[in-house]
C-alpha cells in the first residue's frame, strides 16, 4: 500500500474514503464514469490551488470534448478559471468555453467582465481567444460589446488578432443584421491590410457580409492577387473564388472578343481598301480607324489575375487546385484553359472522395472544351477497384471526350467494360455506346451491329439495356433495319425484363410497316399473356394493337378487340382510361367523334429520333467546384455567377494613390527615353504600306529597351518604397513588357517592310538593333522550285530504300485542287497536290506541294505560314519563306501537315507582308496512309486478327467499264495510297498499308469472282477510317 500514497502526494491528495483517485490516461473509463459522482475529480482539480493540477485537468476535458464526449456540466468550474495567471490554463480555459459559451449562455454571462479584460491582454493568443469566446456569446444584448470588441482588434498590432476580429463579423452580423454598415466599415478598414494572415479571413467576412459591395475590392484587387501565393490554403480558395466573381464584372470576355477576332481581319482589309481609294489624303481616317480594327487586348489587370494563379496549380491542397480551375475555366481565353488538365488528371490520384468532386467538374469541362483532355482519354480509362459512382463518370468523361480520331480505342475500352461483374456499370456502359453512336454518325452502324450481338448474352439485364438503346438508335434509320427488328421481335419470348420488352413492342409498333407478317404473330403472343405483363408493357400491347388495327385490320381486328377487352378491366386505371381511349378513338361507330377521322395521323405521326445527351450538359450555369454544381441545384448561400460586361468598366478605379514625386519621376525618365526614339521614327517612317500592318512596329525595339530600364528601376527602388507603390510599379513595368513581347513575337512572323526609294539610302541608329546573333542552326534556304522543273522531278522520291514494284501508285491520287483564288488572292493563286511521297522532316505528316502563282501587277513579298489553330493532335510543318514572287512567275513550296489520323481540316493563315487569308487543307481518307509490302500469307494472317467491329463489308455492282484488272487497281489506288499484294486468284485484287499517325494496318479485299455482285471488305483497327475509305472506294469504282 506504500505505492499509492506515495502516487497521490504527488498529486497534492489523498486515496482516502470520498477523495478522488487519479488514473494515469487521461482518457481513462474511471473519469468518464456515468456514476452520480461524474466529473467530481475533475472539479476538485480545477479548484485546487496547483496550476499543475488545472492544467491536468483542462488537457483531460479537452480531450473528452476531442472524444466527442459532452463536457457541458463541467462548465461553471471551469469558468471560474478564466481569469487564472498560468497561460497555459488560461488557453485550454479559452478552447473549452469557445465550444460550449454558446449553450451555457447565462453562465458566460457573468464572466464577460473578465473576457473584455482578456482583450487587453499582452499575450496575443489571450486576446485572440477572449474575442472567440465573446463572439461565441449568442445573446442579443452584448451586441454593443462584440461590434466594440471588433472594432479594437481591427486595429490590434498583431495579424492573429485581426484574423480573428474578422472571423467574429460573420457571427455578429447573423446575430444582428443591423449592425451590418459598421461592420462593412471594419471589412474595408482588414482589406488594406498587407498580412497575408488576414487576407483570407477578411474576404470570407466580406462574402457573408456584402458581397455585393464590389466597389470595397477595387483598391485592394492587385494586392489581394499578389498576396494570393502566400495566403494559407482554407484562405486562397475564399479569394479565388471572389476573384472569379470579381472578374466577370470588370473584364471583358475573352472568348467573347476571340470570335470577333477571327472576323476583323476580312472587315479590317476591306475598310483599308476603301481609305486609301479615298486618295492620299485620307491618312488621318486610316489612323483614326486603326483602333477599331486593333486585336482585342486583356486588360492588365486581368492578365495579373491569372499570372498570379497559375502556380497554385501545384498546390498540394485539391481545393485550391480546383479553385484555380474553375477560375481558369470561367476567364481565361480558350488558348489558355487547358493548362488546368494536367493538375485536374493528377488529382484522379488522390482518394476516392477527392475522385468524384473532380470528376464532376471535368465532365461538365470536357462537354465545351473537349480538346483540353484528350491528350489524357487514358487516364479516364476505369480500373476493377474504382467506385461504381467513380466508374459512371469516368464513363461520363469518355464519352464526352470521343471523336473520330479515337473512337475505335473508346469502344475498345468499353467492349472490355461490358464483362464487368457490376451490372450498373455494364448498364451505363452499353448506354454510352449509344450515345458515342448518336454523336459519331460513322460508327453508328459498328455500334448498332456490337449492341446486336449483346442480344444473345446470358445476362438478361445487360440485353434488356442494350434493346432500350438499340431502339433509340433504330429510330434515326428505321428503313434500313428492318432485320434488327425482326431479330428483336424473336427475344419476346426470352426477355423478361418490364422496360426491355416494352421497347420492343413499341418499335414493332412504330415500324409495323417493315415487319409485316411478324406484327400480327407478336400480337398474339401477347394477347395470350397480358395479364401476367407489367403495366408497361400493357400500355404498349394496346398500342399496338391499336396501330396494327389502323394498318391491318383484316388479321388483327379481333386481337385487337380482345386486348382492349382485357384492358377495359384490368386493375390499373390508367390501362382502363388508355383501353376505353384507344377504343372510341380507332373503332368507328356511329356517335364517334371528330378525332376518329384522324386516327391514323394520331397514333402514326412521324416521331423524332431521340437525343442521347449527357446529363451534365447544362450544369454550367453553375460555378465550378461549388455545391450547388455537385448538386446540380441551387444551395443555400450561392452565389450567382455574373455575366460579362458588354462594355469594360473604368479600370482607373483600381489605380492605388501614389506619392506625387514617385509619379512624375517615373513620367520624367520614361519620357527621356522614349524622346530620341520618336524623333527618330517621325523622320524616318514615311506612310505605311496597309492598314492591317501594326503602326507601332517599328517603335518595337527601343521601347522595349525603355520597358527593361524602366522595370530594372522600379525594382532597384522597391527596397525604399512603400508596398502599394511597388505593385503599382511592378503592374505597370509587367504590362509594358508584356505589350513590347506581343509586338516582338508580331514582327518575328512579318518580314520587314520594303521602304521607298530615298529611305532606303538612309541610315538610322535604331535600326542596328534588329541585328541579333546567328542562331545555332544554319537556316536552310526556301525550298523554291519552278513549275516546269517541278514537273520533271515530281516522281522522284528521295529515299535510301529500294522502290518495290508492287508499291507503285499514282504521284498523286487527287489532282491539284485550289487553295486560294486569285481574286480572293488579289492576284495570288494558291493551289495544292498530295504528292505521296515521305516528308523529309516528319515520316508522320502527309507531304503536300504548295503551287504559288503572281497574277497581279506588283511582286507578292514575304510568302509564310501565320500562326495556325488547330485541333488538338494536328500540326503543320511550315514551308521556308518565299521573299519574293514577282509578277507573272510560279514557284512550289512543300510544306508537311500531321493529320493524327483524322479528315478533320488543318486551318491556318497565308501570309503576305501586307495581308494574311485564311485557308483550310482537308485530306481525304485515302490520303492518310502510306503503302506496304506484305506477301499473301502475311495478308491472310493480318485480315484474321482484324476482325469484328474492325471489320467492314460492302456490296457493289462494278459497271463493264470497271472489270479489267488495270482499270480496278488504277481506280483503288488513286482513291487510296496503298500498296498492291500479290493475290493467286484470278479477280480478287489486295491492298495494304499503314496509316502514317499511328501506324495502323489497313487491309484492303476485293473480291470481284462472278456471278453475283463484288464484296469490298477493309480490315482496320481505325473503325472510323475503315468505314470512309469503303464508301470512297466504292464511289470511285462505280462511276
Amino acid at each position: 500500500m506504500s505505492v499509492a500514497p506515495a502516487y497521490n502526494e504527488d498529486k497534492g491528495g489523498s486515496a482516502g474514503p470520498g477523495e478522488p483517485e487519479y488514473g494515469h490516461d487521461p482518457a481513462s473509463g474511471g473519469i468518464f464514469s456515468s456514476d452520480y459522482k461524474r466529473h467530481d475529480d475533475l472539479k476538485e482539480m480545477l479548484d485546487s490551488n496547483k496550476d499543475s493540477l488545472k492544467l491536468e485537468a483542462m488537457k483531460r476535458i479537452v480531450a473528452m470534448i476531442a472524444r466527442g464526449k459532452n463536457a457541458s456540466d463541467l462548465f461553471p468550474a471551469v469558468v471560474k478559471n478564466v481569469a487564472c495567471k498560468n497561460i497555459e490554463v488560461k488557453k485550454l480555459v479559452y478552447v473549452y468555453l469557445v465550444r460550449y459559451a454558446e449553450e451555457q449562455q447565462d453562465l458566460a454571462l457573468l464572466s464577460i467582465s473578465t473576457f473584455q479584460r482578456g482583450l487587453k491582454d499582452p499575450n496575443q493568443l489571450i486576446r485572440a481567444s477572449a474575442l472567440r469566446v465573446l463572439s461565441s456569446i449568442r445573446v442579443p444584448i452584448i451586441v454593443p460589446i462584440m461590434m466594440l470588441a471588433i472594432k479594437e482588434a481591427a486595429s490590434d498590432m498583431s495579424p492573429y488578432v485581426r484574423k480573428t476580429a474578422a472571423h467574429a463579423i460573420p457571427k455578429l452580423y447573423s446575430l444582428d443584421s443591423d449592425q451590418k454598415d459598421q461592420l462593412i466599415e471594419v471589412i474595408e478598414k482588414l482589406l488594406a491590410d498587407k498580412t497575408t494572415l488576414v487576407a483570407g479571413s477578411v474576404v470570407m467576412a466580406f462574402e457573408e457580409v456584402c458581397p455585393e459591395r464590389i466597389d470595397l475590392i477595387h483598391k485592394n484587387y492587385r494586392k489581394l492577387c499578389n498576396l494570393l501565393i502566400d495566403v494559407e490554403e482554407w484562405g486562397q480558395v475564399v479569394i479565388i473564388s471572389m476573384l472569379t466573381r470579381y472578374a466577370r464584372t470588370q473584364f471583358l470576355s475573352p472568348t467573347q472578343n476571340e470570335s470577333l477576332l477571327e472576323e476583323n481581319p476580312e472587315k479590317a482589309f476591306y475598310g483599308s481598301e476603301e481609305d486609301e481609294a479615298k486618295g492620299a489624303g485620307s491618312e488621318e481616317t486610316a489612323t483614326a480607324a486603326l483602333p477599331a480594327r486593333k486585336p482585342y487586348v486583356m486588360d492588365p489587370d486581368h492578365r495579373l489575375l491569372l499570372r498570379n494563379t497559375k502556380p497554385l496549380l501545384q498546390s498540394r491542397s485539391a481545393a485550391v487546385v480546383m479553385a484555380v480551375a474553375q477560375l481558369y475555366f470561367h476567364l481565361a481565353p480558350k488558348a489558355e484553359v487547358g493548362v488546368i488538365a494536367k493538375a485536374l488528371v493528377r488529382l484522379l490520384r488522390s482518394h476516392s472522395e477527392v475522385q468524384y468532386v473532380v470528376l464532376q467538374n471535368v465532365a461538365t469541362m470536357s462537354i465545351k472544351r473537349r480538346g483540353m483532355f484528350e491528350p489524357y482519354l487514358k487516364s479516364f480509362y476505369i480500373r476493377s477497384t474504382d467506385p461504381t459512382q467513380i466508374k459512371i463518370l469516368k464513363l461520363e468523361v469518355l464519352t464526352n471526350l470521343a471523336n473520330e480520331t479515337n473512337i475505335p480505342t473508346v469502344l475498345r475500352e468499353f467492349q472490355t467494360y461490358i464483362r464487368s461483374m457490376d451490372k450498373d456499370f455494364v448498364a451505363a456502359t452499353i448506354q454510352a455506346i449509344g450515345r458515342c453512336a448518336t454523336n459519331i454518325g460513322r460508327v453508328r452502324d459498328t455500334c448498332l451491329n456490337g449492341l446486336v450481338q449483346l442480344l444473345s448474352n446470358r445476362d438478361e439485364l445487360v440485353v434488356a439495356e442494350s434493346v432500350v438503346v438499340i431502339k433509340k438508335l433504330l429510330q434515326m434509320q428505321p428503313a434500313q433495319h428492318g432485320e434488327i427488328i425482326k431479330h428483336l421481335a424473336k427475344l419476346t419470348d426470352n426477355i423478361q425484363v418490364p422496360m426491355a420488352r416494352a421497347s420492343i413492342l413499341w418499335l414493332i409498333g412504330e415500324y409495323c410497316e417493315h415487319v409485316p407478317k411478324i406484327a400480327p404473330d407478336v400480337l398474339r403472343k401477347m394477347a395470350k399473356s397480358f395479364t401476367a405483363e407489367e403495366d408497361i408493357v400493357k400500355l404498349q400491347v394496346i398500342n399496338l394493337a391499336a396501330k396494327l388495327y389502323l394498318t391491318n385490320s383484316k388479321q388483327t381486328k379481333l386481337l385487337t378487340q380482345y386486348v382492349l377487352s382485357l384492358a377495359k378491366y384490368d386493375q390499373n386505371y390508367d390501362i382502363r382510361d388508355r383501353a376505353r381511349f384507344t377504343r372510341q378513338l380507332i373503332v368507328p361507330s356511329e356517335q364517334g367523334g371528330a378525332l376518329s377521322r384522324h386516327a391514323k395521323k394520331l397514333f402514326l405521326a412521324p416521331k423524332p429520333a431521340p437525343v442521347l445527351e449527357s446529363s451534365f450538359k447544362d450544369r454550367d450555369h453553375f460555378q465550378l467546384g461549388s455545391l450547388s454544381h455537385l448538386l446540380n441545384a441551387k444551395a443555400t448561400g450561392y452565389q450567382e455567377l455574373p455575366d460579362w460586361p458588354e462594355e469594360a468598366p473604368d479600370p482607373s478605379v483600381r489605380n492605388v494613390e501614389v506619392p506625387e514625386w514617385t509619379k512624375s519621376s517615373n513620367r520624367e525618365k520614361r519620357k527621356e527615353k522614349e524622346k530620341p526614339f520618336y524623333s527618330d521614327s517621325e523622320g524616318e517612317s514615311g506612310p505605311t504600306e496597309s492598314a492591317d500592318s501594326d503602326p507601332e512596329s517599328e517603335s518595337e525595339p527601343d521601347s522595349k529597351s525603355s520597358s527593361e530600364s524602366g522595370s530594372g528601376e522600379s525594382s532597384s527602388e522597391s527596397d525604399n518604397e512603400d508596398q502599394d507603390e511597388d505593385e503599382e510599379k511592378g503592374r505597370s513595368s509587367e504590362s509594358e513588357q508584356s505589350e513590347e513581347e506581343g509586338e516582338k513575337s508580331k514582327r518575328k512572323k512579318r518580314p520587314p517592310s520594303s521602304k521607298s526609294a530615298p529611305a532606303a539610302k538612309e541610315v538610322s541608329l535604331l535600326d542596328l538593333e534588329d541585328f541579333t546573333p546567328p542562331s545555332a542552326q544554319p537556316v536552310s534556304p526556301p525550298t523554291v522550285v519552278s513549275s516546269s522543273l517541278a514537273a520533271d522531278l515530281e516522281g522522284l522520291t528521295l529515299t535510301d530504300s529500294p522502290l518495290v514494284p508492287s508499291l507503285l501508285s499514282p504521284v498523286s491520287g487527287v489532282g491539284r485542287q485550289e487553295l486560294l483564288h486569285r481574286v480572293a488572292g488579289e492576284g495570288l493563286a494558291v493551289d495544292y497536290t498530295f504528292s505521296r511521297q515521305p516528308f523529309s522532316g516528319d515520316p508522320h505528316m502527309v507531304s503536300l506541294l504548295i503551287h504559288f502563282s503572281n497574277s497581279s501587277d506588283t511582286p507578292i513579298k514575304g510568302l509564310h505560314v501565320g500562326t495556325p489553330k488547330l485541333p488538338a493532335g494536328i500540326s503543320i510543318q511550315e514551308f521556308p519563306e518565299i521573299e519574293s514572287l514577282a509578277p507573272g512567275e510560279s514557284a512550289t513550296a512543300v510544306m508537311g501537315i500531321n493529320f493524327c489520323d483524322s479528315t478533320q481540316a488543318a486551318n491556318f493563315q497565308l501570309c503576305t507582308q501586307v495581308r494574311q487569308f485564311y485557308v483550310s487543307i482537308q485530306p481525304p481518307v485515302g490520303e492518310l496512309m502510306a503503302p506496304v509490302f506484305m506477301s499473301e500469307n502475311e495478308f491472310k494472317k493480318e485480315q484474321g486478327k482484324l476482325t469484328g467491329m474492325n471489320e467492314i463489308t460492302e456490296k457493289l455492282t462494278l459497271p463493264d467499264s470497271c472489270r479489267s484488272d488495270h482499270t480496278v487497281v488504277q481506280k483503288v489506288t488513286a482513291t487510296a495510297n496503298l500498296g498492291r499484294v500479290p493475290c493467286g486468284t484470278s479477280d480478287e485484287y489486295r491492298f495494304a498499308g499503314r496509316t502514317l499517325t499511328s501506324g495502323s494496318l489497313v487491309l484492303l479485299t476485293l473480291d470481284a469472282r462472278p456471278p453475283g455482285p463484288a464484296q469490298l471488305t477493309v480490315n482496320s483497327e481505325k473503325m472510323v477510317i475503315g468505314t470512309m475509305l469503303v464508301k470512297d472506294v466504292v464511289q470511285a469504282l462505280t462511276q
